[in-house]
C-alpha cells in the first residue's frame, strides 16, 4: 500500500481534508532532470502551517488529480459538501490563501465559499467543483 491515495484507510475522518497531488511535474530549465513536483512541497507546508495553527484541517498527498497540465493540483472535500479542485497554485505565492481559503470553505454550510470571497488564486484556478454525493437512505 502507498502513502497517498490508499493512506486514508485507517485515518478519522476530519472536517476538511485538502488533497494534494504530488505526480504534477513543472518544468525547471535549472534542475538535472528538468523538472520538480512541487506537490510535495506543498503538502509539507500545509500540513506544517495547519499543525502550527491547532488546525483540524487534514493534508492528504495524493499519486494524482489527473490535471496534469495545471500544477500544483489541489482538491477541497469534506462530506455532505462540494468538492473544489484547484489548479495552478505555487506553494511560496499561494500557501496562506489556501490555508484561508480551506478555513473559509471548512465554515461554509455546503462548501460553496461566495465567489468575491476567495482568493484570486482560487477564482482563476477553479478547475472543477464537484457535487457531494447523495446521502444514504436507511431502510
Amino acid at each position: 500500500m502507498t502513502e497517498g491515495d490508499l493512506a486514508i484507510q485507517g485515518r478519522a475522518i476530519q472536517d476538511l481534508t485538502i488533497h494534494v497531488c504530488t505526480a504534477c511535474r513543472r518544468a525547471r530549465a535549472d534542475l538535472p532532470e528538468g523538472y520538480d513536483q512541487p506537490g510535495i512541497a506543498l503538502a509539507e507546508a500545509l500540513t506544517a502551517q495547519l499543525s502550527a495553527k491547532g488546525s483540524t484541517i487534514a493534508v492528504l498527498p495524493v499519486e494524482c488529480l489527473a490535471v496534469c497540465k495545471r500544477p500544483c493540483t489541489i482538491a477541497l472535500s469534506s462530506e455532505g459538501k462540494w468538492t473544489y479542485l484547484i489548479g495552478d497554485l505555487d506553494t511560496q505565492t499561494h500557501l496562506d490563501e489556501i490555508v484561508g481559503a480551506a478555513e473559509a470553505y471548512a465554515a461554509s454550510a455546503n462548501g460553496i465559499v461566495p465567489w468575491k470571497e476567495r482568493p484570486q488564486s482560487f477564482r482563476k484556478g477553479v478547475v472543477a467543483r464537484v457535487p457531494p454525493l447523495p446521502a444514504r437512505q436507511q431502510g
